[in-house]
């Protein structure tokens, strides 16, 4: 994963990029990309929504990055700096997840009760 998989001069700089580079390349486009998700909900709502895919990408965005710095980078700034967002998106998704069921459940109840 350390080895270059491309090597190109920009601007009389090298531009190398590894296994490890496209890992966090990966992360940081899945974390920025879920403003994009969020910003197009909630343009549909017309009011501000978090959709569930939010959440699910601010987790693997935050664990490919984590990856990244702790087997790619060897970086505790990094490691530091997307330990807490992954905790946070994991506990929102599981928040999200289990209200998602339980409005299911209630609108069923109420579904089959109005029927009766």
């Amino acid at each position: 994963m350390d080895n270059p998989i491309l090597s190109i001069e920009l601007f009389g700089t090298a531009l190398v990029v590894t296994g490890w580079k496209i890992v966090g390349y990966a992360g940081v486009t899945m974390f920025g990309g879920r403003w994009v998700v969020q910003i197009i909900a909630s343009t549909r709502k017309k009011a501000v929504t978090m959709p569930r895919l939010f959440w699910y990408m601010s987790l693997i965005g935050s664990i490919l990055l984590l990856t990244y710095f702790t087997f790619g980078k060897n970086d505790s700034v990094g490691i530091l700096s997307n330990l807490m967002p992954s905790a946070i998106a994991s506990y929102n998704l599981y928040l999200d997840i289990k209200n998602g069921r339980k409005l299911k459940r209630e609108a069923a109840e109420l579904a089959s009760t109005s029927n009766s």
